[in-house]
């Protein structure tokens, strides 16, 4: 082989050990997430952090940003292991939203109130309630340490739904819950069901990323909501017992009928 043609091979073999090289980033490299879904995963990674100790799994995060009006998908589904996030409609609670104009005034944690809880929280067990299936939550944080007792959940509700946007401009409301379309939720159950993170805030991050801004909000007096609701609640109940016994007297005073009670 000539001198030649020994350099003529080196640079040959360099160059193609050079190709080789460089294919893997190639055929590796990814599109590197926008900036809404940094922003997101950085909240996930940072809360995951702090409640790492009381968590099963932190492959999946769920991030309500209360921030958002209720119309707009707030429900972020964050996989921290593929680096993605895909988003969904949740209702907020009435308590949190008295005017029900779709923005969130504020949280509350006190019995009763019917509002929405600011926190961390860890996914529990399934259940059937009274809207179907849905899944516990436990408070991870002082700002929803009742979420338990409270019966805060993850549940389906036709209120959350787009066709409800479409007709109102908004969601309808819960009693605190966070509440999906009916066809959304299964993935919720499947996708943070069993041990992991839920975290709620007003972080108010729009689809490109950047901050939004949000509309002054009238601040909440939840003793005085949670108070009324409690009345509201005693007078239902008194006005269904006396209903009850005014059955009861008129089937006494006429055995031969049959009232609702009997079927």
């Amino acid at each position: 082989m000539t001198d030649m043609n020994r350099r003529e091979l080196l640079k040959t073999s360099i160059a193609t050990g050079a190709a080789l090289a460089a294919a893997p980033a190639r055929v590796f490299a990814q599109a590197a997430p926008d900036l809404r879904t940094r922003r997101l995963l950085d909240i996930a990674r940072r809360e995951v952090s702090r409640a790492a100790s009381q968590l099963w799994r932190t492959d999946l995060v769920g991030i309500a940003d209360f921030g958002l009006h209720s119309s707009q998908p707030r429900f972020h589904f964050v996989n921290l292991e593929a680096g993605t996030a895909d988003s969904a409609l949740v209702s907020h609670g009435s308590g949190s939203d008295p005017e029900h104009d779709g923005w969130l005034n504020g949280f509350s944690n006190l019995h009763d109130s019917w509002a929405t809880s600011r926190g961390a929280y860890i996914t529990w067990e399934w259940y059937e309630g009274r809207y179907g299936t849905s899944v516990r939550l436990g408070g991870l944080d002082e700002s929803n340490s009742n979420a338990f007792p409270r019966a805060i959940v993850m549940h389906a509700a036709s209120y959350s739904t787009p066709e409800h946007v479409a007709r109102w401009g908004r969601l309808g409301r819960s009693n605190g819950c966070f509440a999906f379309a009916p066809d959304i939720f299964p993935q919720a159950l499947v996708r943070l069901a069993g041990g992991r993170l839920l975290f709620a805030d007003t972080l108010g991050i729009g689809p490109s990323g950047a901050d939004i801004a949000r509309p002054a909000q009238e601040p909440v007096d939840f003793h005085r909501l949670a108070a009324n609701n409690r009345a509201r609640e005693q007078g239902a109940l008194a006005s269904a017992e006396q209903q009850s016994a005014l059955e009861r007297a008129y089937m006494e005073a006429n055995p031969g009928l049959q009232t609702d009670l009997d079927r």
